[in-house]
């Protein structure tokens, strides 16, 4: 690897939730295909990749989504790519689920007894250990905590090439999921919108300098 610390620090450095995005400049299918392709890489819990990556392109889609997601609308006025990241529902996500036998046989290509004992495993965890089975909201959150692992790899991936973003929790959840199922998006059965996320370049710099808590105030060495 040829990346230095300071190369991975200055892109951090660099990073800010952009708020507004220079509508003139578009990000190259290389470079968006580069993001994309780290999200598709990224971990997920027992790899099972509980999510799907939507670029909403139609104007008319955005213009539907502008009034109902507040924290979007820069976003969807000048970013390159606008894009809903949504999260597995219970129903794909159980350990019995058509979804989890499709990963482990078609995907990992696990033997038989492999996924009887993946399976054992997955369920255990669920029913017991973080005791998610019995919420269909605990299940839902549970995978959508795994689409923000993939949301800030491709956010650190853009930093790295030069491209800005914002991630987006304004919005109102329910409208938007309408919005999407009657546009023939989202099975809501399957999925549920998890966060927003816009890509782009900036159109003016940060009105001021990025601020953290110091190191010494977040981090706890145990010895």
């Amino acid at each position: 690897m040829s990346i230095s610390a300071q190369d991975i620090l200055n892109a951090f450095n660099y990073r800010y939730a952009t708020k507004k995005f220079d509508p003139n400049k578009k990000v190259s299918d290389a470079d968006f295909n580069t993001i994309l392709e780290t999200a598709r890489l990224s971990p997920s819990s027992f790899g099972f990749e509980p999510w799907k990556f939507v670029i909403i392109e139609k104007q008319s889609i955005k213009d539907k989504l502008y009034p109902v997601s507040w924290g979007a609308q820069n976003s969807l006025n000048g970013a390159s790519h606008f894009m809903i990241i949504l999260a597995r529902k219970k129903a794909d996500t159980v350990a019995d689920a058509d979804y989890i036998t499709h990963i482990m046989k078609d995907i990992k290509h696990m033997p038989e007894d492999v996924q009887n004992m993946m399976r054992g495993a997955y369920s255990n965890f669920q029913t017991n250990d973080f005791k998610l089975i019995d919420s269909d909201r605990a299940m839902f959150d549970w995978a959508s905590k795994q689409t923000y692992i993939a949301l800030a790899n491709m956010m650190t991936t853009a930093a790295m090439l030069g491209v800005d973003s914002c991630p987006i929790e304004g919005f109102n959840i329910e409208k938007v999921e309408e919005i999407l199922t009657e546009e023939g998006i989202l099975d809501k059965e399957h999925f549920g919108v998890s966060v927003m996320v816009g890509f782009g370049y900036r159109d003016e710099q940060p009105h001021r300098e990025k601020t953290r808590q110091p190191m010494e105030d977040i981090v706890t060495w145990v010895k």
